[in-house]
């Protein structure tokens, strides 16, 4: 007997599937337009486009062509030495970022600079609008000397994501005096040898009085972790920890940005600062560093001048509430300023984690004002939309 057919069935079919394909579309991740990350979570796990955790630390940002440039330390598993080189990402909205590679990778030949197992630190990338180049300035150990080096690597690209070629490296300003430094200074017989100890009070004031600048005169002086920045002229200063990092140097270079004028300044002497962060504001600059405990975190420290020349006058920590004092267990490496917003400038930081360095994470904090002068709050949360507040109460 032939079945009976039901009419009705083309008509439900033919709704089942629309159904179908409406339900596919939805739960098909391709169809959707990622939303990505809205805001920033200081300490957390960052990743980035590819679902893995950014890995740029001691980095500093280079904002061009409305793109930001995100560049820092390429971290590994055990170590701290480089075993890759110097990481890239952009982002057009600071809070997702998407990885541009190795822009300066380690090198494989024997003896080089910057071979595989050289310490790469800290890396900061301006653009010279005179020659179309992007420049690279990183602080440099070499291979098997521990820190005994001190030196500062340069590298150049056409690219902002490059690949950067690598120059040279140096100890900066051999044969020249700082501009702060007195005749009497300059002409001090004391030296290295006539001190048996570290850190007694004449110790101190020696290298208060340059002994160290004496000691390094003819080759240079130490350059460990350092920063660079681009005044409102054009002119660009390597800012440094050095004389054992005692105290901070501020050099100016030269128009091209590949070397130094010769005029540079001691900032803090005896100080004990490192890890140099600055902006300006309001013709004011304004310098976050940090105290030297290694691995460790410590208080930050403030100064603040009229002139990038100084004189530098030191504040207190800039940071308040809990963990303070050890700025919430991070160490500063960048003051970025924000695009199109006006006052707006995030300190920018990094929580180490010596064991695994790969895991350190990346602490961002909106820098706010109070009276006049820097002041760092600890937020689990937050958004850009924060100087939009902070501007109308200005």
């Amino acid at each position: 007997m032939k079945p009976k057919l039901n009419l009705h069935f083309p008509i439900l079919f033919t709704f089942f599937c629309a159904f179908l394909m409406i339900v596919l579309m939805g739960c098909n991740p391709k169809s959707e337009v990622p939303q990505g990350f809205q805001s920033f979570t200081p300490g957390q796990p960052w990743p980035d486009a590819d679902s893995v955790h950014i890995n740029a630390h001691g980095g500093g940002i280079l904002y061009y062509n409305n793109t930001y440039y995100w560049f820092g330390e390429y971290k590994s598993e055990n170590t701290s030495s480089a075993r890759v080189g110097v990481n890239c990402y952009s982002s057009k909205d600071l809070y997702n970022w998407k990885s541009e590679g190795v822009v300066l990778p380690v090198s494989d030949s024997v003896g080089s600079d910057i071979e595989t197992g050289c310490v790469m630190e800290r890396p900061k990338v301006i653009y010279n609008a005179k020659t179309q180049q992007f420049v690279l300035y990183f602080h440099l150990e070499l291979k098997g000397k521990g820190y005994s080096a001190a030196r500062v690597g340069i590298a150049v690209s056409d690219n902002v994501t490059g690949p950067y070629t690598y120059m040279r490296s140096l100890q900066p300003n051999a044969g020249v005096w700082p501009q702060n430094m007195t005749e009497e200074q300059k002409t001090s017989s004391l030296t290295m040898d006539d001190f048996s100890d570290w850190w007694t009070d004449d110790w101190m004031q020696a290298v208060h009085d340059g002994l160290f600048i004496r000691r390094d005169f003819d080759g240079g002086q130490m350059s460990r972790d350092m920063t660079l920045f681009v005044d409102d002229d054009g002119k660009a200063y390597h800012i440094y920890a050095s004389e054992e990092n005692l105290t901070l140097h501020i050099a100016e270079l030269s128009d091209d940005y590949l070397s130094y004028t010769g005029k540079y300044i001691r900032v803090a002497p005896g100080g004990h600062n490192e890890a140099p962060a600055i902006f300006k504001k309001d013709g004011k600059y304004f310098m976050i560093t940090s105290g030297c405990t290694g691995w460790d975190p410590n208080a930050a420290r403030l100064l603040t001048a009229e002139s990038i020349w100084g004189p530098w006058e030191q504040h207190p920590n800039p940071c308040v509430g809990e963990d303070a004092d050890l700025t919430f267990h991070s160490q500063s490496t960048y003051i970025l300023p924000v695009a199109g917003k006006e006052d707006a400038f995030i300190f920018m930081a990094d929580r180490w984690t010596p064991k695994k360095p790969i895991e350190a994470s990346y602490i961002w904090l909106p820098i706010q004002f109070e009276n006049g002068l820097p002041e760092l709050k600890w937020m689990d949360q937050w958004d850009l939309s924060i100087f939009d507040k902070t501007n109308e109460l200005q």
